[in-house]
């Protein structure tokens, strides 16, 4: 990986680890966030249904995890029914963030999609459990859907938002017209379309050629794929730690 410059869109607050293993790895880093998350347009709605028994509360990121943390130990209101409710989350990063704050969780799906995820909660909800599911204000339906029909009663409320970030674009588009990047990595649908969107769809092509697009798993790559832009790399895991290895695993195979 010495030499090859990779370009990281994540949102800054949570690029720093990813960062650090294409690093140590020997790649030049260059942190251009095309998102940053903030908080939803009202907490009344969270702290609402922070009020209220669920028997499931189901997370599906990090970032949920750390606006309702954020957002519990503001109020001092909601711990206590958290400790109460059984626990799920979408893959292992989201577990350990609520681990750190000493909650177990009871359901990690062995695929880190929302597909994974319904396939191991179908069996535990019962019809007419209360599930309560804080996430993005923008996000796929898929479990609210699946679940309603299941016969539960699902209370989504926004924990945070995630915004386009187009301060960096001028000198995005100059590192990618001078071709200063190997490699554009894409940890999330909403990162793909924020960074499309800086550019004009006829220009994507040119900016891109000769770049290795890498995104951390199948829904991430559909996005891409949607946007004309092929994937090279996508993890078995899709996690930050997995998509990093399998960066390096491309270029020394390109290598050999």
């Amino acid at each position: 990986m010495s030499g090859r410059s990779i370009l990281v869109t994540r949102a800054r607050e949570q690029a720093g680890a990813f960062a650090e293993l294409l690093e140590a790895a020997g790649a030049r880093v260059m942190l251009v966030p095309t998102i940053a998350i903030e908080p939803p347009d009202s907490w009344a709605p969270l702290d609402a249904a922070l009020a209220q028994e669920h028997q499931w509360v189901v997370f599906t990121s990090v970032n949920g995890v750390a606006m309702v943390r954020r957002r519990v130990e503001a109020t001092g209101r909601g711990r206590a029914l958290l400790e109460r409710s059984r626990l799920a989350a979408i893959g292992p990063a989201t577990a350990g963030a609520l681990r750190d704050w000493g909650l177990t969780t009871e359901v990690v799906p062995g695929e880190y999609v929302a597909e994974g995820l319904l396939d191991h909660l179908r069996p535990l909800v019962a019809k007419g459990d209360r599930v309560l599911l804080p996430r993005a204000a923008e996000t796929r339906d898929l479990l609210v859907r699946e679940l309603t029909g299941h016969g539960a009663h699902v209370t989504e409320v926004a924990a945070y938002r995630t915004r386009a970030a187009t301060e960096h674009a001028a000198g995005l588009r100059e590192v990618l017209v001078e071709g200063r990047v190997d490699v554009v990595t894409f940890t999330s649908s909403s990162t793909v379309r924020s960074f499309c969107a800086l550019f004009g769809q006829a220009e994507l092509p040119r900016l891109l050629r000769g770049v290795t697009v890498a995104c951390i798993g199948p829904i991430t790559r559909a996005t891409a794929e949607g946007r004309g832009l092929a994937t090279q790399i996508v993890p078995d895991d899709y996690t930050i730690p997995a998509l990093a290895r399998a960066i390096v695993t491309h270029f020394e195979h390109a290598r050999s």
